[in-house]
């Protein structure tokens, strides 16, 4: 057996002129759901004879859950509710992404299903009228395709952190083609992306999804998320959201929840804010089970209380406070109103459930 030889860029060249084919009325459809890990991305096509008006439009359809750890082979078939669409920015056109939920052969949903009950939470009368508004600061890391962070030598280490945050310059970031290809396929897509950062550890980047409107949020980052991954197939890349992707002395990824109501919103919305962190607080490890998908684990290698984190098991609070749990912005404080920073997110959490919770502890004041 001959090995391909081709390039990825190779590829791209030859795949460009299929792209260029008339598809006639007809749509691709991308289905996307979130497999049984709680973390990972499947997806797959199907043709539509015409544009969909909304999701409601499309058919429900299934897949073998038995290859996503979400049901057993002798009873494999889970199926895919239709809850969002978005412009597909790889094949373009009328084609689309279409973000689903997951339901198990009983129509219950399945276990990695988070968004049936934020959605539950969040169209409640009770949460309404609060118009819960949230973006989410997610960190990733750049992988090679041997695993070893991009950029860094091979069987070595760059140098400390300091330079790269923020930096510019060929021995300060990694990957910024991917970034900046990622940043527009959201753009075009319809995610409500709100920026990017190289980040502290050298190959790691941060983007920022919102603000969003309560579920909203979990929609537009987890179809960022599959968009990322994407782009960076193309580039020949992985993307990891290990929330700590190399031991030592280097920063963990987190995704930082930025949380407020009207009522923190509005003059005087100070009170609203740290009644609220009062009881995020009291729910303290509510909260940190809740803010990744292994309850907690995943996150004890990163909440430390170094590297601008809190420790896992300490509640804490301040003003531009970066190793706090709950940080205000200095801003916000200037100003007596705005909303807070949840920084106990890990980088592998789900949204809905980060989400949710907040919504639980600070406006139905749910305990445990």
């Amino acid at each position: 057996m001959v090995a391909d030889k081709r390039t990825v860029s190779d590829r791209h060249v030859v795949l460009e002129k299929y792209q260029r084919l008339d598809q006639g009325d007809r749509v691709q459809a991308l289905y996307i759901w979130v497999d049984g890990s709680g973390e990972g991305i499947r997806c797959k096509s199907r043709t539509l004879d015409k544009p969909p008006k909304s999701h409601e439009d499309l058919p429900i359809w299934n897949f073998d859950g038995s290859s996503t750890a979400q049901a057993e082979g002798c009873n494999s078939d889970v199926y895919l509710h239709p809850i969002n669409i978005f412009k597909d920015p790889f094949r373009g056109g009328n084609n689309i992404l279409v973000l689903c939920e997951t339901y198990q052969f009983d129509h219950k949903p399945t276990r990695t299903n988070k968004r049936k009950t934020c959605f539950d939470v969040m169209e409640s009368e009770k949460v309404k009228p609060h118009r819960p508004w949230f973006g989410i600061e997610q960190e990733y890391t750049l992988l090679d395709i041997d695993g070893h962070p991009l950029g860094w030598p091979k069987g070595g280490f760059p140098g400390p952190q300091g330079p790269y945050y923020c930096g510019v310059g060929t021995n300060k970031v990694f990957g910024r083609e991917i970034v900046e290809a990622h940043y527009r396929a959201c753009l075009y897509a319809g995610v409500k992306i709100a920026g990017t950062n190289a980040e502290v550890m050298p190959a790691q980047w941060e983007f920022q999804v919102g603000p969003c409107e309560g579920i909203e949020m979990g929609d537009h980052l987890w179809v960022a998320r599959y968009l990322l991954h994407r782009v960076a197939e193309d580039f020949g890349v992985i993307v990891t959201f290990d929330p700590k992707p190399m031991p030592g002395d280097w920063n963990g990824a987190g995704a930082h929840c930025n949380y407020s109501t009207e009522e923190m919103r509005e003059e005087g919305g100070m009170v609203h804010i740290y009644t609220a962190i009062e009881k995020l607080e009291k729910n303290h490890d509510y909260h940190i089970r809740s803010y990744d998908p292994n309850e907690g684990r995943d996150n004890a290698r990163r909440l430390t209380g170094a590297h601008e984190t809190s420790r896992i098991d300490q509640f804490s609070h301040g003003v531009a406070n970066r190793g706090a749990s709950v940080r205000i912005p200095r801003q916000c404080a200037e100003d007596g109103k705005g909303y807070l920073e949840d920084r106990r997110p890990s980088s592998n959490c789900d949204p809905y459930s980060v989400t949710e919770a907040i919504v639980r502890t600070t406006v139905l004041d749910y305990q445990p």
